[in-house]
């Protein structure tokens, strides 16, 4: 790691304060990549529980017809800039983040800087041949990484009580989560005192990317800013849930005066 990050790493988590902003009550991280790596080694260096959400435009837009929803989100640790659309909607009301930080690479990043570190991780969630490939991936890439867990996220809520004990006696560093996206936050957002894994994060469809089950957008869209295209031409039954995209950007550009109101 950089001098500059451990500077970040040691300023952010000292003053206990991360730069934010809030787009409809959302409290969004403005740190970059390497900001967020930085504050995220000393979180797990710290043993400070942290339920981590990967933000995005749908996200946000359903936290603002669920109380529920929205409570969960704003009592999270840290939340992180993944979708273009709140990229786009902080530097538009003028509150700019430093930069989108994608779940997909914020994870690779960790697993980056855990291998040094020994660091455990335990991956939940998507089908048992899905997790499995990409548990595989996560061994052949990053050796030094130790998968102290890897189980589906098939499990109904009775089965809650046994998950988080596999998690308990595996004690890992990471928690990965990829569940549905209505479940898999407020899932962690329940039982993180509980659980009590430094970083726990909710990462929607990265096992399909780890596993090789989906592909990654090209570079170019994720230049253009298309990545969300992209996946809508791999999963067009995912149309329902794209058009909140532009609902949410005509709501922004309505409510601009009001966006970052409490």
């Amino acid at each position: 790691m950089s001098s500059t990050s451990t500077t970040i790493q040691s300023k952010v988590a000292s003053a206990n304060a991360v730069p934010k902003v809030r787009i409809y009550g959302v409290p969004i991280s403005k740190m970059s990549m390497d900001q967020t790596v930085a504050y995220l080694t000393n979180v797990i260096e710290q043993r400070q529980p942290h339920q981590v959400i990967t933000a995005n435009p749908i996200m946000v837009m359903a936290a603002q017809e669920d109380p529920a929803y929205l409570s969960m989100m704003q009592r999270a640790e840290l939340i992180v800039p993944d979708g273009t659309g709140v990229v786009w909607a902080a530097k538009y009301v003028g509150e700019p983040v430093v930069e989108r930080v994608p779940g997909y690479d914020l994870i690779h990043e960790l697993m980056k800087v855990g291998e040094s570190k020994g660091w455990k991780v335990y991956l939940l969630g998507a089908s048992n041949e899905v997790i499995q490939a990409a548990a595989e991936k996560l061994r052949t890439t990053y050796p030094g990484i130790k998968l102290v867990g890897v189980r589906d996220g098939y499990f109904k809520d009775e089965q809650d009580a046994e998950v988080i004990q596999d998690i308990l006696d595996a004690a890992p560093d990471i928690l990965l989560v990829g569940r549905s996206a209505a479940n898999q936050e407020p899932w962690i957002g329940k039982y993180k005192q509980q659980i009590g894994v430094p970083v726990m994060m909710g990462v929607g469809g990265s096992f399909d990317v780890l596993s090789g089950k989906l592909k990654r957008a090209p570079v170019l869209f994720q230049k253009l800013r298309l990545e969300w295209f992209y996946r809508l031409m791999q999963e067009p039954w995912r149309y329902k849930r794209m058009l909140l995209l532009p609902k949410f950007a005509l709501k922004v550009m309505r409510d601009k005066e009001k966006v970052t109101k409490p």
